[in-house]
């Protein structure tokens, strides 16, 4: 018997147009398979650049129809940009004295509802009015507050965490934060750090009593707000479920950067200096995981609406790694694209978007994208679209209109970030032993050699130098903007 001939996108692309026209396919249907096409992602290419920001964009979001898309930057501004046109709709101050790190959009909200998060650890509400823009502070981290997520459907209720370790649920009817735990270590071998730094909080969309946050050991942790009791009655601080890679269990020299929920419930775990992975419920290690070793004996089905399979311990299945890209220098987001969340994607330290299959992780598509180190890139809700920030001052909105498909390039995996990268930025002493870490970790590889001492000298002799320099730049409380960056 003679072997089939494998199916070409365009075939698909044919037999889709077909089915629709002949009733078989509903409208929606061929929309999503069209959007999640991989030749569309192939020919991904720059639409256009929104430039009216005066310094590193650190966040961008679409609202719920994908027509508007907001962006916070270090010029503490947020603007709200018609992308399809280009324009920017509206620019206002967002009152916060240092760099923005989130700015999201209310659902149901006509769009005059805004939350943001800052360097500043303040969590402020913007609202839009017809005599202009008011904004007030809602809640206060003692560091930077890095994430903030809102719960889906809700024009009122979102969460935030900040390098406190803090975790604070919102409700802007109120206007009132509530503290619902600080995240600590799992074990008292790490008593030495008082509490977990936290870069990222992700709500569960098809379960929104479900979140997670990571931050600055290996572990990402997963609640349930209905067990938190209002009047304080209870320890809300013990997670339903840790995630971790097993290689990973017990390594205190990673930390996480970006985490995102699929509608599917899968969870995307960005790591500093290592890679991403995906994991799905039956990946847990439990309420309360063994630190030195991967298998819990704490995995029992869960009362929240998810069932572990019942497959014996040491079967544990292993999360989908997606490899290629470098993320060392800054805390960036990982996200899903397309409508069924068919792609991962990431920036790099190298200035380049990475887009992989999810299923299988395949590396499919590497595109220039700043000069220094991507960090933000946000899917549109409903089309091919994607938005991506980073160190440059503007945002890139991509979109599939390329006439040739590019070639993947050769040898992806050794792309080495830009030399000015990050460490000009460093501030915190959370900064420098986050490059420390990441040297340290440089030295242990395999791959490293005696040619390389000199050159790490030099480099940890900087790292001291670039820190102390920055913090007497920054010690008057701003963030070193010149007499150009004060502007309304």
């Amino acid at each position: 018997m003679k072997n089939k001939r494998a199916r070409t996108s365009v075939d698909k692309a044919v037999v889709d147009v077909w089915q629709r026209e002949v009733g078989e396919l509903s409208t929606r249907n061929f929309a999503h398979r069209l959007a999640a096409s991989e030749d569309l992602v192939l020919r991904l290419e720059i639409y256009k650049k929104l430039e009216k920001h005066r310094g590193c964009v650190n966040t961008v979001s679409f609202n719920a129809d994908g027509k508007i898309l907001v962006s916070g930057s270090d010029d503490k501004r947020v603007i709200l940009w018609d992308w399809e046109t280009g324009n920017a709709k509206l620019t206002f101050q967002s009152g916060h004295v240092n760099n923005v790190f989130q700015a999201k959009i209310m659902p149901y909200s006509d769009d005059r509802s805004l939350v943001t998060c800052a360097a500043d650890g303040q969590v402020r509400h913007a609202q839009i009015l017809e005599r202009g823009v008011e904004t007030k502070l809602l809640a206060k981290h003692q560091g930077r507050a890095h994430k903030l997520a809102v719960e889906p459907g809700s024009p009122y209720i979102f969460y935030t965490c900040g390098e406190d370790g803090l975790v604070q649920h919102i409700d802007l009817r109120t206007a009132a934060s509530t503290e619902l735990f600080t995240c600590h270590p799992i074990d008292d071998s790490r008593a030495y750090v008082p509490f977990i730094h936290l870069n990222a909080i992700t709500i569960d969309p098809r379960n929104p009593n479900l979140f997670a946050v990571a931050g600055s050991d290996e572990y990402t942790r997963l609640y349930d707000i209905r067990k938190y009791k209002w009047d304080g009655s209870t320890d809300f601080g013990q997670p339903t479920d840790y995630f971790c890679p097993p290689h990973l269990i017990g390594d205190d020299q990673v930390g996480i950067t970006g985490l995102a929920f699929s509608d599917q419930s899968e969870l995307l775990v960005s790591y500093n200096d290592e890679f991403i992975y995906l994991f799905t419920r039956d990946m847990g290690l439990g309420p309360n995981p063994i630190p030195s070793s991967p298998v819990s004996a704490c995995n029992e089905a869960s009362d929240i609406g998810f069932d572990h399979p019942a497959t014996d311990a040491n079967e544990k299945a292993i999360p989908q790694v997606y490899k290629g890209h470098r993320n060392c220098e800054t805390v960036k987001g990982v996200n899903f694209f397309g409508p069924k969340a068919d792609y991962v994607v990431s920036g790099s330290d190298c200035g380049r978007i990475f887009i992989w299959k999810k299923k299988g992780g395949e590396l499919i598509r590497v595109m220039e994208a700043d000069k220094d180190v991507v960090n933000c890139i946000e899917s549109h809700p409903h089309t091919t679209v994607l938005a991506s920030s980073g160190i440059e001052s503007d945002i890139k909105i991509w979109t599939p209109k390329a006439i040739d498909k590019p070639t993947l390039p050769v040898n992806v995996e050794q792309f080495k970030p830009k030399p000015r990268g990050w460490m000009y930025r460093l501030t915190t002493p959370q900064d420098l032993m986050l490059h420390l870490f990441s040297l340290q970790r440089r030295e242990a590889s395999p791959e490293w050699n005696g040619e390389n001492s000199s050159a790490a000298s030099r480099e940890l002799l900087e790292l001291i130098l670039t820190f102390n320099a920055n913090s007497d730049a920054s010690s008057d409380g701003g963030n070193a903007s010149g007499p150009e960056d004060l502007f309304s």
